[in-house]
């Protein structure tokens, strides 16, 4: 297998995120598709971690490859899955809040009888009526799971709330802890590091949102990177440096240091 030695660490494997790094709204950032055909050249396994909740896995895969940025379905993961799995490991049925382009993710787990309420980036669907439904349903003690903990994203549109606002306004109502599946969640960059075969230490992740990607995979016991693209704002280096994360520029800068 092949290794790089980078500093006083070896990357063995690289996990990216997608929109913000590789590409904004449906344009890819300059130098991404020949970064990601750099670390492929040099025998370096990627697996690919978002915390989009307004698509399905297969709906990102075409998205990636109409850009040519070439993604298989099983290096994926998203918190659709995460989700999938949590629930159908304890056997709950879900109340849904979520985008309607991934409701049918789901359509196999819904039923009369909700188990737990289920939190995505819902975008119009976010309305007071569909909050207060889920909030009634929290009072009558149903557990809150979240996809993702994300304040806010970037598109072509500009800034847009995500799910984490949401998420922290019904904990304050129902006085209680979300169980987050996404980013920064432990349970999810460890999955996405066990698909590699690797230990957590010899595997860099690579984000533009310096609290989900980069403090979550550091505090998960990856190394992380930062990239000054998509949702980085002034300032960002504060929040990972201290805790020894990296910043470069944009992506083609990470793949040479990586090599």
């Amino acid at each position: 297998s092949q290794i790089r030695s980078s500093g006083n660490f070896m990357i063995h494997g690289v996990l990216i995120d997608l929109e913000g790094v590789l590409y904004v709204g449906g344009y890819p950032l300059p130098g991404a598709r020949e970064a990601l055909l750099s670390l492929r050249a040099a025998g370096i396994p990627l697996r690919f971690v978002t915390n989009t909740t307004r698509l399905t896995r297969a709906s990102l895969v075409n998205r990636l490859t109409r850009m040519g940025l070439e993604a298989s379905l099983q290096h994926l993961f998203t918190p659709v899955v995460a989700a999938r799995q949590y629930l159908i490991a304890r056997n709950l049925t879900p109340h849904l809040l979520v985008h309607p382009d991934i409701r049918g993710e789901f359509a196999d787990l819904t039923g009369p009888a909700p188990g737990a309420v289920l939190l995505g980036d819902a975008g119009p669907e976010f309305t007071y009526e569909s909050l207060n439904q889920c909030f009634r349903l929290l009072l009558d003690g149903l557990p809150l799971l979240a996809m993702g903990s994300n304040r806010y994203f970037r598109n072509g549109g500009g800034w847009n709330l995500d799910v984490g606002p949401f998420m922290a306004a019904l904990e304050y109502a129902a006085e209680l802890e979300a169980v987050v599946l996404g980013k920064p969640s432990d349970d999810f960059f460890q999955a996405a590091v066990a698909s590699l075969d690797l230990p957590p230490q010899d595997v860099v992740m690579v984000g533009d949102d310096a609290e989900m990607d980069v403090c979550g995979a550091l505090a998960a016991g990856l190394r992380g990177v930062l990239v000054r693209t998509g949702k980085y704002r002034h300032g960002d280096e504060a929040k990972v440096e201290p805790r020894g994360g990296r910043v470069f520029d944009d992506l083609d800068a990470v793949v040479d240091y990586i090599l």
